[in-house]
């Protein structure tokens, strides 16, 4: 007699959609992971509130005598912005390393599980974080949000790729476009969400940040665990109807047929060609966001504001206005790196995933080196046009990168390969401010005045961008010899629970609930609402650029 054991809730078996499933339910789900996790990008606006969190009115400073090492533990003084700085540097090292190490638990467990331990590491790290604040401990904030949130940051970044892919194997740049535009916008609702949140909080003893982080923690637990839970993915076989798959010989976007093992991908040239190209587009793409704002101060000073004058003779009126006016700046930029996302990812569906690249890399290079002449001549409007083009194919590159590897490598173990190629995420996120910030200041010591320190930045940049075009032109279609045969493709799948007991109708664990239209609306109504609502903040955010 054999034992029946069902599946666990969580297990991946018991998130197999049956034939009434709407595919379009699913890209919710994975927005309203991604527009949670997307914090990450806004965390900076508790870094001034934070620098004051005993002092209130005015930081309490710890002094020259306390290091940074010091300065994780001191209960006396607060703690300085730079110091507060290494948690977002943390989101980032720790997104693109969890992705790379579990990358390959996810494929076998399935996004449903993947998503809520997800949730419970981004939430339970910011609780633990608002302990941090109650203790003014920082070196326990940076093991809440830090370390066990930027786990739950790359767990949640690639849990719906592979889903997402599979589901949408017509349109695969789109569907994951959708997703990780989401990551893109979560500053634009979690930045004001937490302003207003601070400021409901905040009284004459306490700046209001250690109850803001518990509130959100409780609110995006609630939209994380939804997403997660709706999460469901094809049964084997299964093809949107109507679509047949390219034939390889005749397709010109490299799409195979064959599935590469995870285990194998760091033996393959091409996966480190397109490591180089994801590495050198966020680099560049980091470094133009990171001196965005203060570039545009310096360089046109007070014409920001009708005023002949050189960012270096505005008095402190005048530089606060001018302020004002950046912020608007970076708001818009913003809005082009989300959307850019969606637009580019989709339109790589089109033109195919390389040639997205090279447009990337061949027109980006053209801007960056264009910008110097751009802000010499005084050229206000072109030169924001650039900025925002750049960022609009920054964002694009993270969106069509998963594409390009399910293109390349096969559907069956995408996400675990995404999961390894995030580490060029996490070396980026070090090399491009590196380079901006220290070529920055060489030029300042040289003597040059502020508007003409970023002109070398610029032309590295471009260089960047041209070593990334290289490589991308050197990505051919992947070799036979890498690709799984039959019998390891089925133990593949087997392993992964994808094809459960096929002989035996009643021990399958489909979701045979049909999905009604009404059902689709509300799942894109529950995303949709927030990030309307940060889109239009960031709108009246950066209209005041143009007033």
């Amino acid at each position: 007699m054999t034992q029946n054991t069902k599946p666990g809730f969580l297990a991946k078996e018991h998130t197999i959609a049956g034939p009434g499933f709407n595919r379009w339910l699913v890209p919710p789900a994975a927005l309203s992971i991604h527009l949670c996790i997307g914090m990450a990008y806004g965390f900076s606006v508790f870094w001034l509130p934070l620098s004051r969190a005993i002092g209130i009115k005015e930081s309490i400073e710890c002094g020259p005598e306390v290091g940074f090492f010091q300065e994780l533990f001191v209960t006396h003084c607060d703690w300085s912005i730079a110091t507060l700085g290494w948690m977002y540097t943390l989101f980032f090292v720790l997104l693109g390393s969890s992705a790379a190490i579990w990358g390959g638990w996810l494929e076998y467990v399935g996004p449903r599980k993947a998503g809520v331990v997800s949730a419970l590491c981004w939430c339970g790290g910011m609780l633990l974080s608002a302990l941090g604040i109650y203790l003014h401990q920082f070196w326990i904030m940076l093991l809440g949000s830090g370390v066990i949130g930027g786990v739950g940051l790359g767990l949640g970044y690639i849990s719906p790729v592979s889903t997402l892919i599979k589901w949408f194997p017509d349109r695969r740049g789109m569907a994951t476009g959708m997703a990780i535009m989401g990551f893109g916008g979560g500053a634009m609702i979690g930045s004001p969400l937490a302003t207003a949140l601070m400021k409901f909080f905040a009284t004459e003893t306490d700046v209001g940040v250690m109850q803001t982080l518990i509130a959100m923690a409780g609110i995006y637990f609630i939209f994380m665990m939804a997403g997660a839970l709706s999460y469901r993915i094809p049964a084997t076989g299964w093809q949107p109807a109507g679509w047949t798959p390219p034939v390889p010989e005749q397709n010109k976007t490299m799409v195979t047929h064959g599935h590469v093992h995870v285990k194998n991908v760091f033996k393959i040239k091409q996966f480190w060609l397109v490591w180089v190209v994801l590495c050198m587009n966020v680099s560049a793409g980091i470094g133009v966001i990171g001196m965005s704002s203060p570039m545009l101060q310096e360089v046109f000073g007070g014409q920001l504001i009708g005023i002949d004058k050189p960012f270096t003779g505005l008095d402190k009126a005048q530089l606060a206005s001018i302020a004002g006016l950046a912020a608007g700046f970076t708001a818009l930029l913003s809005l082009f790196n989300i959307g850019g996302r969606f637009v580019w990812a989709s339109l790589s569906d089109w033109l195919g995933r390389k040639l997205t690249f090279i447009v990337f890399f061949v027109l980006g290079g053209l801007l960056y080196i264009s910008i110097p002449e751009l802000a010499m001549t005084g050229n206000k409007a072109l030169f924001v046009a650039a900025f925002c083009l750049i960022l609009s194919m920054y964002g694009g590159g993270f969106a069509t990168v998963p594409a390009y590897l399910a293109d390349l490598f096969g559907t069956q173990m995408v996400g675990a390969i995404h999961g390894r190629l995030l580490t060029a995420w996490s070396t980026a996120g070090i090399l491009g401010p590196v380079v901006v910030n220290y070529m920055r200041e060489y030029q300042l010591s040289l003597g040059l005045p502020r508007e003409q320190v970023y002109n070398q930045t610029m032309l590295i940049l471009a260089g960047l961008l041209v070593i990334g075009l290289i490589c991308n032109l050197l990505i051919r279609p992947v070799d036979d010899k890498w690709f799984m045969t039959g019998a390891e493709l089925e133990e593949e799948k087997r392993l992964e629970y994808k094809k459960i007991h096929a002989h035996d109708a009643d021990e399958m664990v489909y979701t045979n609930i049909r999905s009604h239209p009404l059902t689709v609306w509300l799942a894109w109504l529950a995303v949709g609402i927030p990030l309307s609502w940060g889109i239009v903040n960031t709108l009246i955010t950066a209209g005041k650029f143009f007033s």
